[in-house]
């Protein structure tokens, strides 16, 4: 797997290359660039070019003790669009990864962007303040998850993926699925995990989503245990201003595995717009 440097890390990405405009996929938490396993090989027959990475932390990247925050991560994810020259690209960010479309484009523009996906992704807020009555944790759920990897990392990250790609208490995938979005988090360090958690589960991108100015597919499970729609694809429809939004009947979290044909169809309708 390739690497380049970026922001002061090197960062392992895929790139398929060709004449297509680009795709970049962000993955999720804790996982990897190779958790868009089912989306991959069908934007690449369809001509596109798909750029995907692991973030500082996890998969194949450098694993730094700091950073794990989504300025840090906006400037990591502009340093790999400058060096591989993305113009005109679709940024999709799925749940964690949202955050890093958002605040990029709230905090570098849309000069290289066309247009953006958030799947079953974090912002507006997820945090639950006095200025955000609406948001889906309080500051001791966000403790609580925390010290439940630290006291047993393996054990969490069962219940985790469980929870996951389980929709009203049933799994939406199989055991072998489940078990292989298990394995893409081994590589990861406990302390980006850590810091991911923190900033996910805390960072307000209410402002980054109103000042996006290119089109936006939202697209979530209305099963989401993990990140609720009404917490956040809900809200942030009715916050971007050029949004469309899809709702993935009995949608899981992982739905991007659990209902992949469903997800790879209107990823595939909105890039044609």
């Amino acid at each position: 797997m390739p690497t380049l440097e970026t922001n002061g890390i090197q960062l392992a990405y895929t790139d398929s290359g060709g004449d297509g405009r680009a795709v970049v996929l962000v993955h999720g938490w804790p996982l990897s660039g190779a958790s868009w396993s089912e989306q991959v090989p069908v934007l690449t027959a369809s001509g596109y070019r798909v750029i995907t990475y692991d973030r500082r932390g996890f998969g194949a990247s450098d694993k730094p003790e700091t950073g794990y925050d989504y300025d840090t991560f906006t400037e990591d994810l502009a340093g790999l669009l400058e060096q591989l020259e993305v113009t005109d690209a679709t940024l999709v960010g799925f749940s964690m990864g949202g955050g890093e479309v958002a605040r990029y484009l709230g905090a570098r523009g849309s000069e290289r962007i066309r247009s953006a996906v958030l799947a079953g992704a974090v912002p507006p807020f997820l945090l639950r303040t006095d200025d955000n009555p609406d948001g889906g944790l309080a500051q001791e759920d966000v403790d609580g998850m925390k010290q439940g990897l630290e006291s047993g990392r393996e054990e969490f990250l069962e219940g985790f993926t469980k929870d996951f790609f389980s929709a009203n208490g049933e799994l939406k995938v199989t055991e072998d699925q489940r078990q292989e979005a298990v394995a893409l988090a081994e590589p990861a360090s406990t302390t980006a995990m850590l810091g991911c958690i923190d900033a996910f589960g805390t960072t307000d991108f209410r402002a980054d989503l109103e000042r996006i100015d290119v089109p936006v597919l939202v697209v979530h499970g209305d099963a989401d245990g993990i990140v609720p729609f009404e917490v956040s694809g809900k809200r942030t429809g009715e916050t971007v201003k050029d949004a469309t939004v899809h709702v993935v009947s009995g949608g899981p979290h992982g739905f991007n595995v659990s209902h992949a044909d469903e997800l790879n169809r209107v990823l595939l309708e909105f890039l044609q717009r």
